[in-house]
């Protein structure tokens, strides 16, 4: 059947390679199609990626870096749900992400592998489990929802598919598994239907289902139905059947009766199963596809059979739905993604004709409203009409497909009916069928209505209109109208019906709709009509109106002047100026008049408005002189002034003070010049200065930047009002740094009287003069001197100011100043006092008036600098007197005793608060001593040091230094540079510590000593102190210090100091001893005081004799000491004389080191008994280690046996590795064998040569490595036998194929390799890398067998691999077909052409050759069947006929000279119109002398050199040749040439048709001439009649005339004159009608214009213009608009002034 009259059409939507996707990437597991909407590609090479490509434009994928082991696109919308196995576990992690909103929408992390997964819904994702079935819903936060448990028979099932009905009520679960062992190759199909409600599964045989809605007639409530495919193979039959069932049927209403049918499967295709099922909606269809591409098409109402065909050469593993088509997507494993749609125009021909099934014909057409049962559906309509079943006819004319009964005949046939008594009329019982099947066309809805209204049951039309019922026409409404105008207003504008809604709505008055109406339907309505209606019954309607239309887009359709004059005609100024107020709001420059109008025509009648629409700044282009003169007139004068733009009218109005506002007269300064706003100020204060300067001042507070502040300053003192600077330098003050501005503030303050605010001011004010200030205040003389006190305090000019005071006798400022405002600058108070010669009482009383507040040192350094001192006396007694601990005051009373000599020295011992240093350096000059006493009481130990010096005050230097015990103090006196230093040792020495009794003072003494490095002293001195039996004879510290002294200064002594002292500290000075490397000296302290272990260390680390350490040890006795001689002994070597001490010892804490000498001496039979005893004592892991690796060192494997036997710690996977590292094998072999290492212990054995237990071991480890290692030692054994099991279970491991195959290759393995291979081809988890690498050796080894291997095992061969194998070994015509396999062409095409011998074949290479991707090879294949196989190049050609460039074939076959060989691909590719095809099929016609298809080929292809074929062959010896000359000169336009050759070969006929078609004039004249010259009349009368339109009747009347033709010539004169006479009719005819239509226009125009002027008649009479408007302006009103008369300007008659 042809392609074109299939019912269902299949066409390539996509193919994945296309796209950039890699076919291995093909299959079932990577690719995933949810809907008709996107194609989801899981990659994992070169990089793990997911592709998403959207079906809407393909061409575009997305490719996303992600890692994952499923992904689907949701159905609906780009959402994107992964899973992804955890590592090391069977949990699954799920993922749903939001592409568009690059977000995670939600996760889940299952708790078992889900082997499958699909989006049920665009909001539900369905999961399939080992165990159950989830539901997982994208909303929210939920969980996945357990649904059911799977049933036995899904058990070991591969799981394609999981549906859900639209109501999610009734789940379907498919899985396949393989088939029964009778015919196992029938892949067996289970099936699992749950119901929600009644939570009960069925389980049944089926491989592919899918759910349908169905509506049943006479139930309202559509049916679930599920359709399920089958193929099972029982007792050696196949059955394919297909299911159709409906799901919880409805009690009490007609249910779906069960349908079933066969599947009728090819021979070819016995094995086939169903592996995909679609319904499609759209025309209730059953689609059933299956694995190898079989369609079978079935209708869902009846299970008919309607259309079977292959539809793909490849297996199809994924569909979905094609909902918009109602057809499907299919993906084959080529790539190739197809789409099956339904064909409109011949499924129901189809099934009508070729099935011969006319109901299933008329159903279908029904249901998916498809042409093709036209006929039928009426020839049964009137069949059920003639019968009078008019219910089912009417029935079928609602059902009818594409409406085609529903016309008005069929309204005028059921009309006609006659209505009998008691029964619905025919008519009505159509229309009701019609409205229950769905809406009414415009004629339907126009009969019915019209039925309604007649019988006034408008409610009905109200519903049905509601319920979208009816089809709204112009017609429709028009009928309404009679009864109902809001119902006909809704009518109206559903069906657009425009004049008649802007009318409706202009009788309801509701104007504002006419204009959204009109917008939105894009309708001009007379909006100027409009207006002027509204405007006679609602003014303020007419505004909004106005203002509505203002907003239109495209701007007002009527002028705003135009619509400003109808408003001022009917004196509706108030609306006038909303409206203008409104539309003037983007303040547009061409709108210049209409501001200046609105604001004029307020300025007469409402100053108020105009002066609100001024002061909202809304305008920017009015005439604003014009405007100012109207504002001064109306008593607007701050307006006036912002619109004057002259100075003298500026100060003319200014002067207004009384009537303008204060505010806005400051606020219009700022708007002046700083020349004219100076002018200005002067004017006002010259006019009124009192009056006026108030807001002078405020301007110049105001704008004084602007203005500046000197030129503001200026004008008031130009004035003298120290008042007005006063004002204005008070506001400006605070703003100011400038020193003169804050002097000039504090004059006019002090010249006005406000001294309250120059105290302020120069109490807050820091950027004022001082002294300028000071002088001014001083010479100013005011009765309050505190302006003068602030200055003189803040500036420091206290001692002016107390001179100034006391001068002026203002004592009671001079106290309250040093009271009050600064008790801290009493001091130069008092001393300015003393310098005026001030009375000592003042003074005095002035100090202690202030007591405590008044600062104490400057008040003694000002009495100090002048000598008066004592003056102070009572001041200090009476601080002191009132517990004051001021070092100051506790100073200068010290001072004042000091010189008055009243026993100073009570004073400096007792008084606890003076200064030491303060006092001390007074007391220098005056008693040394007296110095000494202050700097010891204050320990001033450097001014102390000092003065002794300078004095020679050794004595009291040395007593205080050693009472002092400081370190830094000993360390300055002693130190060398002190020339003094001699002096003070010998009073150290002599006086001081004999006199102390302190044993601290006597340490100090000896540490300084020793820092100082004077040990020689120092040891004299501790002789004296120590062994002269003194009180410190037995001074632990001190004899400490004398034997480290000693040890330091005096080795030799040491030995006698150590026998002679007992109180010392022995383990520090032993140390220190050793430090000094007297070890005999150490060694006997530390035997004198017991500390073995220190003296055996002694002996053995600094004196290193190992036999005394030895004899010491067995003196003493110690483990400890045991201990120290075994490490030493192990430390040289001594390995067993140190396990011998170790165990004398009973020391197992060294057992490490222990371990590593003996290992390091091969002491193992001295190391077990160590590590026997040690493992008494200590459970090590590394000693049982150990003990078992020395059992193994020294061969006791009995032992090792027995010890493992026994509870023990050692690590024994450690040790086994240590023994088989070291080649102790059968030591290794116990331990492995015990600890069940079996990988170990394999290579144990195959070390010791035992194969077959190697083998076994291996078998219980099952590991790809240590199956490696037995392999291939097998192998270099050869025990093919064994390496063979052993290497069936390395094969099955992808990574470890490659490495086996090289083994056994590289020792010339071959056959046992082959053999290898082969048997792992039954293997359970055979892979690809088997198959291929078998195809491999084949290729290198076993050459006959390669060929049958590849086609069996096509798909599961690695191709490239096999490839590369195949091209190493010239195995031409097996590479063919592997590059066939792997869809590269390109290769396929080239191997065969290069090999042909071997590779070609005619049909596979055609099949090739189609398919490439490089267009060179289609030439190259051209030149190859040129050479090798001409006689099949027209078949190959034709072949590629719709991918070649035909130019180019013929250039190659005219460069052969083998034209002739393709004349019949040329002849079949002619169509294409190429240049080089026609002109070389012309060259062969020509050659041939075929005229016949030359003319043809002229005529269909004019793609050539016509002029060079024309001139090849006018001069053929064939006159048809020569004709078809003449033709192409004609077809080229060279018509001389053409009638020349066609006159000289005397053909006529061809001449003239030449000449007519032409259109010239001259050369049908000159064939006249030409035919009367040659005598031929006949053919003069067919010329006149032929060139017809080209002949000018006066040259053939002539013509014939002078030639005696007038005969000849008369037809065509007949012809000529009745042609020109109808001419003349319809131009006259024409004329009256266009006068006719004139005079009618004008009258219509008359009319207008009388209703018009009518209308400006009934106008109310305007009001006068403004004083100076009545014609002040000249300018022309606007143009007349709409017939009416010219109007003045603002549509008012012109009028006088006032």
């Amino acid at each position: 059947m042809a392609a074109a009259n299939a019912p269902i059409t299949m066409k390539e939507a996509l193919t994945l390679p296309s796209v950039g996707i890699n076919p291995q990437f093909i299959t079932f597991t990577n690719v995933t199609m949810e809907s008709d909407k996107f194609i989801c590609v899981r990659e994992t090479s070169p990089q793990n990626s997911v592709v998403i490509i959207d079906m809407s434009m393909p061409m575009q994928p997305l490719r996303r870096p992600i890692t994952a082991d499923s992904a689907l696109m949701n159905p609906i919308s780009k959402i994107l749900a992964l899973k992804a196995q955890l590592p090391g576990t069977t949990q699954d992690h799920l993922q749903i992400f939001n592409i568009e909103m690059k977000a995670k929408v939600k996760s889940h992390q299952m708790p078992e592998q889900v082997v499958f997964w699909k989006w049920i819904s665009p909001k539900m994702l369905g999961m399939v489990t080992q165990t159950s079935v989830y539901h997982w819903s994208i909303e929210g936060d939920s969980e996945p929802t357990k649904m059911f448990d799977r049933t036995a028979n899904l058990a070991n099932n591969q799981i394609i598919n999981y549906r859900c009905d639209p109501s999610e009520k009734w789940l379907v679960l498919i899985g396949i598994a393989p088939g029964s062992p009778e015919r196992s190759q029938l892949v067996k199909g289970n099936m699992q239907l749950f119901s929600v409600d009644q939570q009960r599964s069925q389980a049944l045989e089926a491989h592919a289902a899918s759910f349908a809605s169905f509506k049943v007639p006479g139930n309202d409530n559509p049916s679930i139905i599920i359709s399920f495919a089958t193929k099972s193979a029982n007792a050696g039959q196949v059955t394919s059947k297909l299911h159709v069932i409906e799901l919880g049927a409805q009690p009490g209403k007609p249910s779906f009766a069960k349908k079933q049918a066969d599947l009728f499967f090819p021979p070819d295709f016995a094995d086939d199963f169903p592996v995909a099922m679609q319904i499609s909606d759209k025309y209730s269809l059953i689609y059933v596809i299956t694995k190898l591409g079989l369609l079978f098409v079935y209708d869902l109402e009846t299970a008919t059979a309607v259309y079977r065909n292959r539809i793909s050469p490849d297996p199809i593993f994924l569909t979905s739905e094609a909902s918009s088509v109602g057809g499907f997507y299919a993906v084959n494993r080529r790539g190739q993604v197809l789409l099956a749609t339904v064909n409109e125009s011949t499924i129901v021909p189809f099934v009508s004709g070729q099935l011969n099934n006319l109901e299933l014909a008329v159903n279908l057409a029904k249901r998916g409203n498809l042409p093709g049962a036209e006929n039928l559906v009426a020839q049964r309509f009137q069949e059920l009409f003639a019968q009078t079943k008019y219910k089912e006819a009417a029935e079928l004319a609602a059902e009818s497909p594409q409406g085609i009964l529903r016309t008005p005949d069929t309204v005028a046939k059921f009309q006609s009916v006659p209505v009998q008594a008691g029964q619905t009329p025919p008519l009505l019982q159509y229309f009701g069928t019609l409205l229950t099947k769905g809406k009414l066309n415009a004629f339907e809805s126009l009969e019915l209505s019209r039925l309604v209204v007649n019988q006034n049951k408008k409610n009905l039309l109200e519903n049905w209109l509601a319920e979208d019922k009816l089809e709204c026409s112009e017609e429709l409404g028009d009928l309404v109208k009679t009864v109902d105008n809001d119902l006909a207003l809704k009518i109206y504008i559903k069906a657009r019906a425009t004049p008649k809604v802007v009318a409706a709505f202009a009788e309801r008055r509701e104007f504002d709709k006419i204009l959204i109406y009109s917008k939105q339907v894009g309708y001009t309505p007379d909006y100027l009509f409009l207006l002027q209606t509204i405007l006679r019954s609602d003014p303020q309607g007419a505004v909004n109106f106005a203002l509505m239309m203002s907003q239109m887009e495209g701007g007002s359709p009527v002028d705003y002047n135009t619509i400003t004059d109808l408003f001022l005609q009917r004196n509706l100024i108030r609306e006038a100026t909303a409206f203008l107020l409104d539309v003037l709001k983007p303040n547009l420059p061409e709108h210049a008049h209409l501001q200046t109008k609105v604001l004029e025509i307020n300025l007469v009648t409402f100053p108020n408005v105009a002066d609100a629409i001024l002061a909202n700044g809304m305008f920017s282009h009015y005439d604003r002189p014009r405007i100012a003169q109207l504002c001064e007139k109306a008593g607007l004068f701050v307006r006036a002034l912002q619109h004057y733009s002259e100075l003298p009218d500026i100060k003319r109005v200014i002067i207004n003070t009384h009537a303008i506002e204060p505010q806005s007269l400051v606020e219009f300064f700022g708007t002046l010049s700083k020349e004219w706003a100076l002018e200005c100020m002067k004017d006002l204060l010259l006019v009124n200065l009192r009056g006026n300067l108030q807001i002078i001042v405020q301007v110049a507070k105001e704008y004084c930047e602007q203005l500046g502040v000197e030129a503001c300053i200026k004008i008031f003192e130009q004035f003298k009002s120290y008042e007005g600077l006063y004002f204005f330098l008070g506001s400006y003050l605070s703003s100011s740094e400038d020193p003169d501005i804050h002097f000039k503030y504090i004059e006019a303050a002090a010249k006005t009287g406000q001294i309250k605010e120059v105290e302020r001011v120069t109490r807050e004010s820091n950027f004022y003069d001082a002294e300028k200030t000071k002088n001014f205040l001083m010479e100013a003389k005011l009765p309050d001197a505190r302006p003068l006190i602030n200055v003189c305090d803040r500036f420091g000019f206290v001692p002016d100011l107390t001179h100034y005071l006391y001068t002026n006798n203002m004592l009671r400022y001079i106290e309250g100043y040093v009271q009050k405002v600064n008790p801290g600058n009493a001091p130069l108070v008092v001393g300015q006092l003393l310098d005026d010669e001030c009375p000592e009482d003042f003074i005095k009383g002035l100090i202690l008036s202030v007591r405590s507040l008044l600062p104490v040192e400057p008040l003694v350094d000002e009495c100090e600098k002048r000598n008066r001192l004592r003056l102070l006396t009572q001041f200090l007694e009476h601080l002191v007197s009132e517990g004051s601990q001021d070092v100051h005051v506790h100073n200068a009373l010290g001072k004042i005793i000091i010189d008055s000599n009243n026993n100073p020295e009570h004073f400096l011992t007792t008084n606890p608060y003076y200064d030491s240093r303060v006092v001390g350096k007074y007391c220098e000059k005056r008693d040394p001593t007296l110095a000494v006493v202050a700097y010891r009481r204050g320990q001033c130990d450097e001014e102390l040091v000092n003065v002794t010096n300078k004095n020679s005050l050794f004595k009291l230097q040395a007593r205080y230094v050693v009472e002092r015990m400081d370190a830094d103090l000993w360390d300055k006196v002693l130190n060398p540079e002190n020339e003094y230093r001699r002096q003070l040792i010998d009073q150290v020495v002599s006086t001081a510590l004999p006199e102390t009794q302190s044993p601290e003072q006597v340490s100090a003494a000896v540490k300084a000593f020793m820092t100082a490095d004077l040990p020689h002293e120092l040891i004299e001195l501790l002789e004296k102190i120590v062994l002269q039996n003194s009180a410190f004879s037995g001074n632990f510290n001190l004899q400490n210090l004398l034997i480290l002294t000693a040890i330091k200064a005096d080795s030799s002594r040491v030995m006698d100091y150590i026998n002679r002292l007992d109180n010392f500290d022995g383990p520090a000075v032993g140390e220190v001893a050793v430090e000094a490397q007297l070890y005999e000296e150490a060694f006997a302290i530390f035997k004198k005081f017991n500390l073995n272990v220190q003296a055996v260390n002694v002996l053995l680390d600094n004196i290193q004799s190992i036999p005394r350490a030895e004899e010491f040890a067995f003196r003493v006795e110690e483990d400890a000491v045991w201990s120290q001689v075994a490490k030493a002994q192990l430390r040289e070597g001594l390995v067993s004389e140190a396990i011998e001490s170790f165990i004398r010892a009973d020391d197992v804490t060294q057992f490490l080191d222990v371990i590593q000498a003996s290992e390091g001496t091969e002491c193992y039979h001295d190391l077990v008994k160590y590590l026997l005893m040690v493992r008494q004592k200590a459970k090590e892991p590394k000693v049982d280690g150990e003990l078992i690796y020395a059992y193994a060192k020294i061969d006791r494997l009995s032992d090792i046996e027995e010890f493992i036997l026994m509870p023990n710690v050692a690590n024994l996977h450690n040790v086994g590795d240590r023994l088989f590292d070291e080649a102790l094998y059968e030591a290794a072999k116990i331990i492995y064998a015990f600890i069940s290492n079996w990988a170990k212990l394999a290579i144990t054995l195959v070390r010791l040569q035992q194969f077959q237990g190697a083998v076994d071991a291996a078998r219980k480890a099952n590991s790809a490595k240590t199956w490696k290692e037995v392999c291939y030692a097998c192998v270099d054994a050869e025990e093919f036998r064994l390496a063979q099991i052993c290497g069936l279970n390395i094969i099955v491991q992808v990574d470890d194929l490659e490495e086996v195959s090289d083994y056994y290759q590289n020792r010339g393995c071959f056959n046992e390799l082959i053999s290898l291979m082969e048997s792992g081809l039954g293997l359970e988890r055979a892979h690809m890398g088997i198959f291929t690498e078998l195809g491999v050796l084949y290729a290198r080894y076993r050459h006959e067998k390669l060929m049958e291997h590849i086609k069996l095992f096509s798909t599961r061969l690695n191709i490239p691999k096999l490839i590369r194998a195949c091209g190493e070994q010239h195995h031409w015509k097996e590479l063919t077909y592997l590059y066939i396999q792997y869809d590269e062409f390109d290769n396929a095409a080239t191997t065969v052409m290069n090999h042909s011998p071997e590779a070609w074949d005619h049909m596979q290479f055609k099949d090739i050759i189609v398919k490439v991707a490089n267009v060179e090879l289609y030439y190259k294949s051209v030149h190859f069947y040129l050479q090798e196989h001409p006689d099949l190049i027209n078949d190959v050609l034709n072949v590629l006929a719709l991918r070649v460039d035909h130019t180019r074939v013929v250039d190659i076959m005219r460069k052969a000279g083998q034209l002739h060989l393709v004349k019949p691909y040329m002849v079949a590719v002619q169509s294409n119109n190429v240049s080089a095809v026609n002109e070389a099929l012309n060259e062969i016609y020509v050659e041939e002398e075929d005229y016949d298809r030359l003319r043809e080929s002229i005529d269909l292809h004019d793609n050539f050199d016509q002029i060079g074929l024309a001139q090849k062959i006018e001069k053929h010896e064939l006159l048809e040749m020569r004709r078809v000359a003449a033709y192409i000169y004609k077809k080229a336009g060279r018509w001389k040439q053409s009638i020349a050759l066609s006159k000289k070969d005397k053909v006529y006929k061809d001449a003239m048709e030449t000449a007519s078609q032409s259109g010239d004039r001259e050369l049908a004249e000159e064939l006249l001439v030409y035919f009367i010259e040659q005598g031929k009349k006949e053919c003069f009368a067919s010329c006149l009649f032929v060139c017809y339109d080209l002949i000018r009747p006066d040259v053939a009347l002539e013509l014939a005339w002078f030639n005696n033709m007038i005969d000849f010539a008369f037809p065509y004169l007949l012809q000529f004159i009745r042609e020109y006479t109808g001419k003349v009719d319809e131009l006259i005819k024409d004329k009256i009608e266009a006068v006719k239509e004139s005079k009618a226009k004008e009258n219509e125009e008359q009319d207008i214009i009388k209703q018009q002027n009518m209308y400006a008649q009934l106008l109310p009479l305007a009001l006068p213009a403004p004083p100076g408007m009545g014609g002040g302006y000249g300018q022309p009103g606007p143009p007349p608009q709409m017939g009416m008369p010219p109007m003045p300007p603002f549509g008012m008659p012109p009028m006088g002034s006032y």
